[in-house]
């Protein structure tokens, strides 16, 4: 947790109260349904909840803001981001049920009343948002395909409604075809943690 604070100073006792309880959660869970590797389960507060709050660093989601996480496997990034905007409405998707399970217990354990998981591919995901986040599901003109539909035509936020993706390593064949409209944003302007060198917050206005 201390790492959390370091980068988030301003978070809550009730923010702080929610973070805290995930690591008994996560462990509790992972040893019933393998949701996070096993040799992560320590860095679970660098590797995957301090990730997932690096989009908090590149865009400010408004209160009201829609957002859904496309294959949320065990709630990342959207649980930790539901916990950091708790007037933004979340909806985690995932097409294995076993995980979306974990990401509902979790919520129900720590109170996240702002976060709906729900078992369902992103090819029959109808509703509307302001921004799709993932982590890495798939290539980004693939995920482009799937959640174009998903993306809502009224702003309300001071960043384009679009894609906020976590990738990390060689993007350029990826990006190629985006590349006069996507942002790249490394995460090590944020954080020092030689973990999160070569990673990114991937920012695409559709």
């Amino acid at each position: 947790m201390e790492i959390i604070r370091k980068y988030f100073p301003e978070l809550t006792d009730a923010q702080l109260h929610q973070l805290e309880q995930l690591d008994g959660l996560y462990r509790d869970w992972n040893a019933k349904i393998n949701v996070i590797s096993r040799k992560d389960i320590d860095a679970l507060y660098e590797h995957h909840v301090l990730h997932s709050m690096a989009i908090a660093k590149a865009v400010n989601f408004r209160p009201g803001t829609e957002i859904l996480d496309f294959g949320t496997g065990g709630g990342f990034p959207g649980i930790p981001l539901a916990i950091l905007f708790p007037e933004c409405r979340f909806k985690l998707i995932d097409g294995t049920g076993k995980k979306i399970r974990v990401a509902q217990e979790v919520c129900n354990a720590i109170g996240l009343k702002n976060c709906q998981p729900a078992h369902l591919r992103g090819e029959d995901e109808k509703g509307k948002y302001d921004f799709v986040v993932s982590r890495a599901v798939m290539p980004l003109p693939d995920l482009v395909k799937i959640v174009r539909k998903n993306i809502s035509k009224t702003q309300r936020n001071a960043t384009p409604n679009g894609i906020i993706c976590l990738k990390g390593g060689e993007l350029q064949t990826e990006l190629q075809p985006f590349r006069n409209m996507v942002e790249v944003n490394p995460i090590s302007t944020w954080f020092e943690e030689e973990w999160f060198k070569e990673k990114n917050v991937i920012c695409l206005p559709i």
